[in-house]
């Protein structure tokens, strides 16, 4: 399965692509979508433009993105949902079906910690994938959010067919 993995901001949204069989990944494009500062509506546009470009070249399966978490300022968490929603859609609109994955269980997923930090995150996405340099701490997120459910993912899933099977 090819999985695009996103981690959004408003100002600065994290991409990654992975192909994976369930057990080995291997790291198929990342990068960062930045924002700039133009009007707010302008930045969700240019997410769901650069988000629905990268899925026509790339052609992923399944999109995993990182799941709202409380913030403690109010107009940032709304920005991060809109950003969600921006690229939800782009997502959405392809036909490509989306999961979502709280920080705890994306760090849980590719460190082996709930709390892990962004450089532990950072060091397992370079060996998971076998990627050497610097990697962005924005494009680590978005290789994780794709590895976290390259994992986990499809338990998920069958869970999720299992439900859809029993309430028939």
């Amino acid at each position: 399965m090819r999985i695009l993995g996103i981690d959004p901001g408003s100002r600065i949204t994290g991409i990654g692509i992975i192909d994976s069989d369930g057990r080995y990944s291997q790291h198929v494009y990342s990068t960062c979508i930045r924002l700039g500062n133009d009007a707010f509506p302008l930045r969700l546009g240019k997410i769901y433009k650069e988000i629905e470009l990268i899925i026509r070249e790339f052609k992923p399966t399944q999109m995993a993105i990182e799941d709202v978490f409380l913030s403690n300022n109010p107009s940032s968490a709304l920005k991060l949902g809109q950003a969600r929603g921006a690229a939800i859609c782009a997502t959405v609109m392809q036909d490509i079906p989306v999961y979502e994955y709280s920080a705890r269980e994306i760090k849980q997923a590719v460190v082996g910690k709930g709390n892990a930090d962004k450089s532990q995150v950072q060091h397992m996405v370079k060996l998971l994938l076998n990627l050497s340099g610097k990697l962005q701490s924005d494009t680590a997120d978005g290789l994780a959010i794709a590895l976290s459910h390259a994992h986990v993912g499809s338990t998920k899933i069958r869970l999720q067919q299992a439900m859809e099977t029993t309430s028939k």
